[in-house]
Order: structure tokens, then C-alpha cells, then sequence
């Protein structure tokens, strides 16, 4: 792998633990895809540093558990705003 990819993964995983952000919200910061987040902290990462890995998998776990809830408030503040 790369050094510019190991790099990136790790920075990637830094921001996500210290700001409890989404996959979505790290994307947008660093200009990459989704799916480039979700590869370099899910398995990248792990074999340049696990302890880092497991780290930022149990921030995108509680994330991932509580999507459906930020989804709900999103439609419910769509819906608030909008005419009847």
C-alpha cells in the first residue's frame, strides 16, 4: 500500500474519533467518496494500525446503530419546514 493511502487512512480515523463523525461527514472534509472512508478506517487501517481500526470501528458502529434516528429528525425537520 502506498504511503500517501496509509497516511490518509490514519488522518481519516483521527477525525472520525475526534469529532464523532458520520462516513458521510468525513467524505465531505476530505473530498473522497464514501466508499474510499468506509475501505480505508474498515480494512486499510487495520493492517497499518489495528489499535487505531478498533477505535474508530466502535465510533462508526454507534453511528451506524443510530442512522435510522438522525434520518427520522431529518425528515421530521424537512417536513416542519415546508407549506401545507
Amino acid at each position: 500500500m502506498k504511503k500517501y493511502i496509509e497516511d490518509r487512512a490514519v488522518e481519516i480515523a483521527n477525525y472520525i474519533i475526534e469529532s464523532n463523525a458520520t462516513v458521510r461527514q468525513a467524505a465531505k472534509k476530505f473530498g473522497i467518496s464514501k466508499s474510499t472512508v468506509h475501505k480505508d478506517c474498515a480494512e486499510r487501517l487495520a493492517q497499518v494500525n489495528p489499535a487505531l481500526a478498533a477505535e474508530v470501528r466502535k465510533v462508526l458502529d454507534v453511528n451506524k446503530a443510530e442512522r435510522h434516528i438522525r434520518g427520522g429528525l431529518a425528515t421530521k425537520e424537512k417536513y416542519l419546514h415546508t407549506e401545507n
